[in-house]
């Protein structure tokens, strides 16, 4: 199972962690996997490249956190927001794939 557990501070998202396998299929043909790699790595591409924001980014094997710098301003804590309601509507397309957990800190 994939496990996302996306962080919000004053209501606003400020950062995401992200580990595992969906177990859908086996590794490189996991469809499930695949959709979630690329909503990530559209996320923190929307807020580097074109937002122009910071975070800090750090990635290995099947691990990924982004925290934003300055969650309280510009557009990313939208963008977190926005990934964390795609990979919702993939958990209820491929149910027990991913686990979404929000905590307030």
């Amino acid at each position: 199972m994939i496990h996302a557990q996306f962080e919000k501070i004053h209501n606003r998202f400020c950062a995401v962690r992200i580990h595992g396998h969906a177990e859908f299929a086996d590794a490189g043909q996991d469809i499930v996997c695949s959709a979630v790699s690329s909503a990530v790595q559209y996320a923190t591409l929307l807020i580097t490249e074109i937002f122009h924001e910071k975070d800090e980014e750090s990635a290995e094997g099947n691990f990924i956190s982004v925290r934003l710098c300055t969650p309280e301003k510009g557009h990313s804590a939208g963008v977190l927001e926005g990934l964390c309601q795609h990979l919702q509507l993939i958990s209820e397309d491929y149910p027990n794939t991913i686990e979404i957990i929000i905590t307030e800190v």
